[in-house]
């Protein structure tokens, strides 16, 4: 969002028309109009929350960007991006501060006997259970891994952003492993672990391995990720459980492409008081959940995600709508999740 001080914070790369009434309010009222039209289960942000430079006090320019999640009384979460703490709270400080606000699901990081040295701050796991008197209801059928993609090299000889450490990835195996243990445990012991999400901030260095022959959406800026592989794409590919990766970063870019199986998805630009194109509609991405009908009538596992994009346009436009993920079942049950903001 890159939430500045709001109606005092101008907005960036628009059109001329709309330069002289056009601030981070733009950016409330987007978030507001997602919400009516989408009614999700959880929202997700997805990093540079604030401006910091532009925020001239980090707390008052949290609590007005998560505002629009706040008032509507629907559960939401955070990472960190690259600018989150260059305002007046430190990384921890930030992510401290928007644990304590109300209906939020963000953790600052996992309790120490799980992850005793974990880097960085905003590191957790969200198990969405299945459906109550299902024999899913004691089980996850959906896992979220919320990574801090961090913000900017602390290695001398390694110029450019951040990346997920050893010890991040450390933590994801471990949960993955363990979520996977449980989903297959009775009652309803299941063979596959079930369908997991990433959403961090920077993207990693495979989201260069598309062309405009293999994504959905558009590629108008560069790759903007680490200058090392720190190889948490093997990591997730090795683990098998997640089926899409969503970050944030590049604001032009808005596409998905699949990579040995695993989605690789930028959340689309949304922020006003950001980079953007003067004319290309910032926009938002949600994600779909669909859970399979078993034959006693009862929901199961889910049988499907999919994802599509609203534009800031009059009419919310819906564009890029495609299948992430599918199992072969029957029935379906949704569960929203409207992400990228």
């Amino acid at each position: 969002m890159h939430y500045g001080n709001g109606k005092t914070t101008p907005c960036e790369d628009v059109l001329p028309n709309q330069i002289s009434t056009c601030s981070d309010l733009n950016t409330t009222a987007f978030v507001d109009r997602m919400i009516r039209v989408e009614n999700p289960d959880l929202i997700i942000f997805t990093g540079d929350n604030i401006y910091g430079f532009d925020a001239t006090d980090a707390e008052k320019s949290l609590n007005s960007a998560f505002a629009p999640a706040i008032r509507s009384n629907l559960s939401w979460a955070a990472i960190l991006g690259n600018h989150d703490q260059e305002s007046t709270l430190s990384r921890e400080g930030v992510m401290r501060h928007i644990v304590r606000m109300r209906h939020t699901l963000s953790q600052l990081n996992p309790p120490v006997s799980d992850a005793p040295d974990i880097d960085g701050f905003g590191n957790y796991n969200l198990q969405i259970r299945g459906v109550e008197a299902s024999k899913f209801e004691n089980k996850s059928a959906l896992n979220l891994y919320l990574l801090d993609s961090g913000d900017y090299s602390t290695v001398s000889s390694i110029p450019g952003y951040g990346w997920i450490k050893p010890s991040q990835q450390f933590w994801f195996q471990q949960t993955s492993l363990k979520l996977k243990n449980a989903y297959m445990k009775k009652p309803q012991p299941q063979k596959d672990s079930a369908p997991g999400l990433a959403y961090f901030h920077i993207p990693l260095p495979e989201f260069a391995s598309f062309d405009s022959t293999n994504f959905t959406g558009v590629k108008q800026e560069g790759i903007s990720s680490p200058s090392i592989n720190s190889g948490f794409f093997t990591t997730m590919l090795e683990a098998g459980d997640v089926k899409a990766v969503f970050t944030g970063h590049d604001h032009v870019n808005d596409f998905c492409g699949v990579l040995s199986g695993i989605n690789l998805c930028y959340a689309g630009g949304f922020g006003y008081h950001a980079y953007g194109k003067a004319g290309w509609d910032r926009r938002a991405r949600v994600v779909l959940a669909t859970l399979e009908k078993t034959e006693k009538k009862s929901w199961g596992a889910v049988k499907s995600i999919r994802t599509w994009k609203r534009l800031d346009d009059q009419h919310l436009t819906t564009i890029d709508s495609q299948v992430l993920w599918t199992k072969t079942s029957s029935g379906r049950r949704r569960k929203r999740i409207q992400s990228g903001l």
